[in-house]
């Protein structure tokens, strides 16, 4: 399953006055929900760092010859201003309608060794920003005459929690209460949700296999098939569309009744042991 696979879905919002803002664009499964969200017609306002992968993502919507259309924004996530300006652009771009916070970052280290600069700055991008786009949003959604949605990336790390990965395992549980906290302030003018999934083949993923084969004494294929696959009952890392298209069901008027909930998709990951 590839890019060119999104789930396309019968939603009479999914047109483009309406906004779908999405942080992490640049790559892996932000760039995913943004190809989707287009796929489906939506105006698509997209996040990250990254200008050149930006602009990348711009490109592939434009080669697909999906419908919607993109704007790729560059900011820093650990910048408040930034955050505020990302929101201030979507909101010129249309009615905000779906927030996907899926920006996030990873540092391998055991406890003791575990910089301050490095958990800092991870709930900076993973929980902080959330807050703050989320309390920026907030009030177009609640203004607007139809019910959006906010989404956040949760995982299985959220869940449950392996080592050496302090800042993220803490920084996932909190996308989580944040998630039922928005839920619990909605009074049905808006949805909340997450979704949560055990380890995808994206960057992140990829970039953090040698650090945990060091840091465990094993080797790079150990970590694929023992460490994130090994509790799985899979035998291959999902896609990012597969996550992608876990988001834009969750915006659809098809999960009208999801708020407050994690769409949980680990391969029995937490559940089920041998």
């Amino acid at each position: 399953m590839g890019p060119d696979d999104p789930l396309l879905l019968d939603d009479d919002r999914f047109h483009g006055g309406n906004v779908c803002l999405v942080t992490g664009a640049a790559s892996g499964i932000g760039r995913a929900v943004a190809l989707v969200a287009a796929a489906n017609g939506l105006t698509v306002v997209g996040g990250d760092v990254d200008e050149s992968g930006l602009a990348e993502t711009s490109e592939r919507v434009d080669g697909l010859g999906f419908p919607g259309q993109f704007h790729g924004v560059v900011a820093d996530l650990a910048e408040q201003d930034d955050v505020e300006r990302l929101a201030e652009r979507a909101r010129e771009a249309g009615t905000i309608t779906y927030l996907a916070n899926v920006a996030g970052l990873q540092h391998v280290a055991p406890i003791e060794s575990f910089p301050t600069e490095q958990f800092d700055r991870l709930h900076d991008v993973m929980v902080r920003a959330p807050f703050l786009l989320s309390r920026a949003v907030v009030p177009d959604l609640r203004a607007a005459d139809h019910c959006g949605a906010i989404a956040n990336m949760a995982s299985v790390h959220g869940h449950y929690v392996t080592s050496d990965k302090v800042a993220y395992n803490v920084a996932k549980f909190g996308v989580r209460g944040l998630t039922n906290s928005l839920a619990a302030e909605s009074d049905g003018d808006f949805r909340a949700f997450s979704v949560s999934t055990g380890y995808v083949k994206t960057p992140l993923v990829v970039d953090q296999i040698p650090e945990t084969a060091r840091q465990r004494g094993i080797s790079v294929d150990e970590v694929v098939e023992d460490v994130m696959l090994g509790q799985a009952r899979a035998t291959e890392l999902m896609e990012p569309v597969e996550v992608a298209n876990q988001f834009l069901y969750g915006f659809s008027e098809h999960a009208a009744h999801l708020n407050g909930t994690d769409l949980r998709h680990d391969d029995g990951m937490v559940d089920t042991y041998e």
